[in-house]
């Protein structure tokens, strides 16, 4: 999600990378839960959030989609986003007692507040959220324990590709200005990338043959002059197999 801000108006004016220390950590947050309401439908999820909530809670898609999550237009892109609603938008994820009930495998934007993200040259950065977190006297944290991603360096490429890949999305649907064409584009993502399930192991090698199949997609759908605008990275470096082997 595309935020037109100045970033030293929001944070104490330093980037972080992975291997930084960050006054963050707010020591589990003891049930303030203020992260978890009135957040709008901020809460976009990426395919791999997606993979974790029905690995997680054991229900598919489209079930989370009745109760849990919603759709929303993001850069003129339909993506899934987790449904704050209630008293105070809270989360249908939050408990009775202030609590996450998803906390192992919570979203990515939420292992990342108080963080932000910063894109910029096709690499990415940390900033730290100054006005967002009401918790006091938080302790300093390495970024990467604070994500507490197992594989810090390859969920980063992720983010990065990702990201770049919504980019080219909006910009093919902005070119073409066609509503048939905005309707098929986003019902093919959303089949490809989230309503179709990954299997358990090696999610990062299953989502770049995705992405790979989207960018033949796309080139198909848009016509040769878009065709090199599909994606950034289509592989996964880590990942010896062709992108079409599943």
């Amino acid at each position: 999600m595309k935020r037109e801000i100045d970033i030293n108006e929001i944070s104490d004016g330093r980037r972080y990378s992975l291997n930084d220390m960050v006054k963050a950590d707010c020591q589990d947050c003891v049930g303030c839960s203020d992260c978890c309401r009135g957040m709008g439908s901020s809460i976009v999820l990426d395919p791999l959030d997606v993979h974790r909530l029905m690995e997680g809670t054991g229900l598919a898609m489209e079930q989370l989609l009745e109760g849990y999550l919603e759709l929303t237009v993001v850069d003129g892109v339909i993506l899934p986003s987790l449904r704050l609603d209630g008293p105070g938008e809270s989360c249908r994820f939050l408990t009775k007692e202030g609590r996450c009930g998803i906390h192992a495998f919570r979203p990515g934007i939420c292992r990342l507040f108080p963080l932000g993200r910063l894109y910029e040259n096709r690499n990415v950065s940390y900033f730290l959220q100054v006005k967002e977190c009401s918790h006091k006297n938080r302790g300093k944290i390495k970024v990467k324990k604070w994500l507490g991603e197992p594989e810090a360096a390859r969920y980063e490429a992720f983010i990065l590709d990702w990201h770049y890949f919504l980019l080219d999305v909006e910009a093919a649907v902005e070119r073409r200005q066609e509503d048939a064409f905005h309707r098929q584009i986003t019902a093919y993502l959303l089949r490809l990338f989230y309503l179709t399930p990954y299997r358990k192991e090696d999610f990062y090698g299953q989502f770049y043959r995705r992405l790979k199949e989207a960018g033949s997609f796309s080139a198909a759908a848009t016509g040769p002059a878009d065709s090199e605008a599909s994606l950034g990275r289509l592989t996964d470096p880590q990942d010896p197999r062709p992108a079409s082997e599943e």
